[in-house]
């Protein structure tokens, strides 16, 4: 698809650095990766929840013009998804199943969900936990979406350390991140020497979490060992990579896991939940390791043994810089989405099954 228009409806927040989440940062590359592709990407940014916005941004674009829209906004807005339906070409992003956020599924989520999907001519999942979660629920069909997994750029390798002592977090804190089953793990681990963990994220996606969080850190006497350090963007967050020793994602809910597959791109081992789509990001690589989500004892078991034996640990370290190359890239997402807009653009409007494999 080149020499064409697409109106891209993202979260207002895409470009604020304390609101920085997987989500946006998948946004802003595919938004870049088409228009290095000629596309003419016309970013409309939208408040969480105003479905009025939504509205209003898509009321004034002309018959037939093709909608990305964030999956995020989407359910939000989904009546307005299917009033707009016949007279514009709508592509939904669907990060991740809304429903799947919340311990409990509503049917009014799911619902609203259902609505959005069904308004789309097509959907682009993150990966294929995603789409066979989509499926499975009923909220769409399987030849409707295609997955354009997240990519990784080439940067360098982490050092590391000899003691293997720094340990990094990185996520928004909040429950479906899972950072006080980390908080709850690391508890029991006081009696080692040295270590030390940053957990990097915002502390505002969910406050009362965050102070509970914070509150459990204080109680365990874990101060002087785990500090929560906001979010952190840039250099800040290279050099926070750049000295980790190992990547902890403790997750209850993760559509792919763009934490890992960026650690393991630098060499860095992972000690990853088995939930979600995370296996797709390791992909195979012996640098990651899983564990059950939820439990605490599974979590410091594998902790403690990475402390403890420097066999082991040399032997995941070394494995996890000889995958760095074995990675997805930005390009070859930004394609995927180029070939589904391009297909919904033209006059079958349909995504044939070989396109749904694609990624």
């Amino acid at each position: 698809m080149t020499d064409a228009t697409v109106h891209f409806l993202v979260p207002d927040g895409i470009d604020d650095d304390a609101r920085v989440s997987g989500g946006n940062v998948y946004d802003r590359r595919i938004a870049e990766g088409l228009r290095a592709r000629g596309i003419d990407v016309r970013m409309s940014r939208i408040a969480a929840g105003a479905g009025t916005d939504v509205a209003h941004a898509m009321a004034n674009l002309p018959r037939d013009a093709v909608v990305l829209i964030d999956g995020l906004l989407a359910v939000a807005a989904s009546d307005v998804l299917h009033a707009q339906s016949a007279g514009l070409r709508i592509v939904v992003l669907a990060h991740m199943v809304a429903g799947a956020l919340s311990e409990s599924r509503g049917a009014r989520s799911d619902e609203r969900e259902r609505e959005a999907l069904h308004a789309a001519r097509a959907v682009i999942a993150t990966s294929e936990w995603t789409r066979s979660e989509l499926i499975a629920r009923g909220l769409a069909e399987p030849g409707r979406i295609a997955v354009a997994h997240p990519g990784t750029d080439a940067v360098p390798a982490a050092p590391g350390s000899e003691s293997g002592a720094r340990l990094l977090c990185v996520g928004a804190v909040a429950p479906h991140k899972g950072q006080d089953v980390l908080v709850a793990a690391l508890a029991g681990m006081t009696d080692l020497p040295d270590w030390t963990c940053a957990i990097v994220g915002s502390r505002d996606a969910d406050r009362d979490f965050a102070r509970r969080t914070t509150a459990a850190i204080r109680s365990a006497a874990l101060g002087p060992r785990v500090a929560l350090t906001g979010v952190l963007t840039g250099r800040e967050l290279e050099d926070a990579y750049r000295t980790a020793d190992l990547v902890v994602a403790p997750a209850r809910v993760e559509s792919y896991g763009m934490v890992v597959a960026e650690a393991l791109a630098r060499g860095i081992p992972v000690v990853a939940s088995r939930v979600g789509g995370v296996r797709e990001a390791i992909a195979g690589r012996p640098g990651g390791v899983l564990v059950p989500p939820d439990d605490p004892g599974a979590l410091r078991a594998v902790l403690r043994r990475w402390r403890e034996d420097t066999g082991w640990r040399a032997e995941l370290k070394a494995d996890a810089l000889q995958s760095r190359t074995e990675r997805r890239t930005w390009d070859e997402a930004a394609g995927i989405a180029a070939t589904v807009l391009g297909e919904v653009s033209g006059p079958a409007n349909v995504i044939g099954p070989e396109r749904r494999a694609a990624g």
